[in-house]
């Protein structure tokens, strides 16, 4: 459990501090192009979730953030004995929910600037916890699909 912590504390830190960096140096719902129809960072709040799904519903994000680190660690963590990727995986996961969980207790909502355009699609604003959390989902996906395909290659 300590190097998931020191993963998810080194997570929580940079999420964190660029999440401060953000806020000081840029005007909020404002802009700064980085590259052309491509990147931009843009300060905006977010009262819910992914896409904005649960927009204003702060208390129970925060519920479902707080259940989730439970879950996770009673049903895949604990009594474990963890591959050093699932340590990574599951340090990704928690500095990300903590990240964001941070930012709903102070502030009420979390801080997202890093706004792309792929293809003509203004995809959603996102934040450095906010990668932390899909990247742990991928490798748990990942993770998953070899391990059916070795039960696969066994069962033969």
């Amino acid at each position: 459990m300590k190097k998931i912590s020191l993963i998810s504390f080194i997570c929580i830190i940079v999420d964190q501090l660029v999440k401060i960096l953000v806020t000081k140096t840029l005007i909020l719902n404002k802009s700064i192009i980085l590259i052309n129809n491509f990147f931009n960072l843009t300060y905006v709040t977010n009262s819910g979730a992914a896409w904005s799904i649960f927009n204003g519903n702060r208390f129970f994000l925060i519920m479902v953030a707080i259940i989730s680190i439970i879950i996770i660690y009673m049903f895949f963590i604990k009594n474990k004995n963890l591959k050093k990727i699932e340590i990574i995986t599951y340090g990704l996961l928690f500095g990300g929910i903590f990240g964001n969980l941070i930012d709903r207790l102070i502030f009420g909502y979390v801080i997202d600037y890093l706004d792309f355009c792929i293809f003509n699609y203004d995809f959603p604003i996102f934040n450095i916890a906010d990668i932390c959390i899909v990247v742990s989902v991928f490798l748990i996906i990942l993770d998953i699909f070899r391990g059916e395909k070795n039960e696969f290659s066994s069962a033969k």
